[in-house]
């Protein structure tokens, strides 16, 4: 790191700190330096450390564990606050956003994907079936989010994906209860279905797969309330 000469000396910790996380330096589950080391490396007082530190805990990129130091929880503050606020967020306005996304992914992959992506796609729905048939609803739920990440990444659209996976946390809420579960045992034609259009490169009917997807999600949801 270099030696820190601005007025600001806190917001210059701050932004030397956040590029080391950010870079990779400092990956999501690591421990960062001791404060005594910090100190050395940036050449500042331990008080000015300590609330460069500190701003970077509060935005959610590090927690500090008494007797065990400080480390990365993650690496972009924007997706802290995005996960935060979808945290809140209502089922409904969830499955709206997603909506959007899925259909979208949906359609670039069907444009985009390559022969790497297909396999990658068709191991991922073997698994979400593979899981379904054991009954394990955390489990389904994961293998579940997997496959439809896998679409995302085969739109090959960055940010897309990372949308997407800021997502996942809120999206895993909307499916963990045995309606997904259940739905499986009635017949999953949509997910093979929109495996299927994606392997055609059929951009339309891919996206009218992944929304037939959502409606029946919404349709269970809508059963189980009343």
């Amino acid at each position: 790191m270099e030696r820190i000469t601005r007025v600001s000396l806190v917001d210059s910790a701050i932004d030397q700190l956040s590029a080391a996380i950010a870079s990779g330096r400092w990956p999501v589950g690591s421990r960062i330096p001791t404060e005594a080391e910090l100190c050395a490396q940036l050449h500042l007082s331990r008080a000015s450390v300590r609330e460069a530190v500190r701003a970077l805990a509060h935005s959610g990129l590090l927690e500090t564990r008494q007797g065990e130091g400080t480390f990365v929880t993650a690496n972009d503050a924007s997706s802290v606050a995005l996960t935060r606020r979808l945290a809140s967020a209502e089922t409904r306005d969830v499955l709206e956003v997603r909506r959007a996304l899925d259909l979208t992914a949906a359609s670039l992959a069907a444009m985009r994907r390559t022969d790497t992506d297909l396999a990658h796609l068709q191991l991922t729905y073997e698994r979400r079936c593979d899981v379904a048939r054991s009954g394990d609803v955390i489990a389904f739920t994961a293998a579940d989010i997997s496959f439809h990440r896998a679409v995302a990444d085969a739109s090959h659209n960055s940010l897309l994906v990372d949308l997407y996976s800021a997502l996942v946390d809120a999206i895993a809420h909307t499916l963990a209860s045995d309606r997904c579960l259940n739905s499986f045992r009635s017949g999953d034609a949509a997910h093979l279905d929109l495996l299927k259009r994606i392997g055609e490169q059929n951009p339309e009917g891919a996206a009218a797969a992944a929304a037939a997807i959502l409606d029946e999600q919404v349709a269970s949801q809508r059963a189980t309330a009343s």
